[in-house]
């Protein structure tokens, strides 16, 4: 074979051998997995299920496991984003200096109760004493003469962290069982007589009953300028770099399609809606008009 013949065969391969390594790693790039948070799952299941339409190249897999889970995992490089309804400082064993924060909502969380017990407001006091156990009956609140079955989420769960920080910051709830996902208590609180535990508002149902504390009711307007106090921010945490498929999605979850449609209509609250902020630490400040302009 004539040899300039050889060589153009030879370049030829080795372009076409790129060309192809460069469009499997192109596609690779597009493959975003997303775990944590039970609160957030709705949300950004919507969102990639609305943002594929448009961008048929993108591959993304949204699973639960609660927060800790889904910062375990990115902060292990097993997954491209790990949702959370807290600060990964706040969580045991994550290095937060490593991570970086993308907050896209809002939740609120609120104690719900089996719809046969017949109470629509506690006071807080009410509320702290029947989470550890010093009220044990339904009759000792103004209801019927009903145990008090207390559904606990799992340690590592981003709503007990935020629920306990707010009602009980004094000491943790009482030994009771335990359920990991927000579907799960939501069924189980349905199916138990004289159950109580605490959901974020995109859970709530006809089939329970949000409770009010001290006469304030759990919606977007009182969580918004902290009259309802229980609530916390969404997180999707990343590592410090990542790859243009994870940061276009995230841009995507933060976008005036998804902060004033789609996250008000499945019950989060908007973060450009918000007029106080919270610190990792509790701490409430006003915000001076900055996010909502």
């Amino acid at each position: 074979m004539n040899k300039w013949l050889k060589l153009l065969l030879s370049c030829g391969l080795i372009l076409g051998i790129g060309l192809l390594a460069g469009c499997q790693n192109k596609d690779a790039t597009q493959k975003v997995t997303i775990v944590g948070s039970t609160a957030l799952q709705p949300l950004v299941e919507k969102a990639a299920a609305d943002y594929q339409v448009n961008h048929p190249q993108a591959q993304i897999t949204v699973q639960g496991g609660g927060s800790g889970t889904g910062l375990g995992q990115v902060q292990q490089g097993a997954v491209q984003i790990g949702n959370s309804d807290v600060y990964a400082g706040q969580q045991d064993g994550i290095r937060a200096s490593q991570l970086k924060d993308h907050q896209v909502a809002v939740v609120g969380i609120a104690p719900v109760i089996n719809k046969d017990v017949g109470i629509k407001n506690l006071s807080m006091t009410e509320l702290q004493k029947i989470f550890t156990g010093k009220i044990t009956n339904w009759k000792q609140v103004g209801g019927p003469d009903e145990k008090i079955v207390i559904i606990n989420r799992a340690q590592g769960s981003g709503i007990r962290k935020t629920f306990e920080q707010t009602v009980l910051p004094h000491g943790g709830a009482v030994n009771a069982q335990e359920q990991d996902a927000n579907g799960t208590v939501q069924k189980v609180v349905q199916a138990t007589p004289g159950a109580i535990s605490y959901l974020s508002f995109s859970y709530f149902n006809k089939q329970l009953q949000p409770i009010a504390i001290d006469g304030v009711q759990p919606t977007a307007e009182n969580v918004q300028t902290n009259r309802w106090k229980i609530w916390s921010y969404e997180h999707m945490y990343t590592q410090l770099k990542t790859n243009s498929a994870t940061r276009d999605f995230l841009k995507y979850m933060t976008s005036q399609t998804v902060q004033k449609n789609l996250v008000s209509d499945l019950g989060y609250i908007s973060i450009h809606d918000m007029q106080v902020k919270r610190t990792m630490n509790g701490k409430v400040i006003p915000i001076r008009g900055e996010q909502n302009d």
